[in-house]
């Protein structure tokens, strides 16, 4: 088998174990099932679980990695003069997009629920914001200092975690407590890269 697909198939694989551990963990609780579960829901073996992650905690939290897609197509068709700041722009919609952040704060709650699964709910972050990072170190070349793309996505990524935590005020689609002084998704990025562009 050609080694792409081999890792297409063993990425759509992990996805469909991730994505039963997190449903399982929406119906019973994270404590209301087995790996077991896991597995007869997906269709696989433990054997193929155990070669996919170390515990059903991973798999739950690797389900937010999962819907992230890969933007290397699109940074590859940018304009090689683009700015940095709009070659992040269009990292952030295609890969943070709403459903990938319902997610997120889906995870987030369920970590404060479930103390053993905040650890792999944190590395998949991690996960989430270095391929973010080095996707943009490739656009930005030798154009900028070293310095410049960490802490340019710094900002960003900041930003986009305080609006997932509840720091900041931002509705997205499919949530139904809606306050008044909230902005949807697509205005905070607006705004976030406006204040970037044109300074505090």
């Amino acid at each position: 088998m050609d080694g792409g697909l081999r890792d297409l198939k063993r990425e759509a694989t992990g996805q469909t174990l991730a994505v039963a551990a997190f449903e399982l963990t929406r119906e019973r609780g994270l404590f209301g099932f087995v790996t077991a579960d896991v597995v007869d829901r997906a269709g696989y073996s433990r054997r193929t679980f155990a070669n996919h992650f170390s515990c059903k905690e991973e798999a739950v939290a690797s389900v937010a990695f999962g819907r992230v897609d890969d933007v290397s197509e699109i940074l590859t068709s940018l304009p090689a003069d683009l700015p940095l700041l709009d070659a992040l722009l269009a990292v952030m919609r295609e890969q943070f997009t709403e459903d990938t952040l319902l997610t997120m704060r889906e995870l987030m709650t369920m970590a404060r629920q479930y103390p053993t699964l905040e650890p792999y709910v944190l590395g998949v972050q991690q996960r989430m914001r270095h391929t973010a990072q080095e996707l943009l170190g490739s656009v930005a070349g030798e154009r900028y200092p070293s310095i410049y793309v960490p802490l340019l996505f710094g900002a960003v990524y900041g930003a986009v975690m305080a609006a997932l935590e509840g720091t900041l005020d931002v509705h997205l689609s499919g949530e139904s407590d809606l306050s008044s002084a909230a902005m949807d998704y697509s205005s905070f990025l607006d705004l976030t890269f406006d204040y970037l562009r044109n300074g505090l």
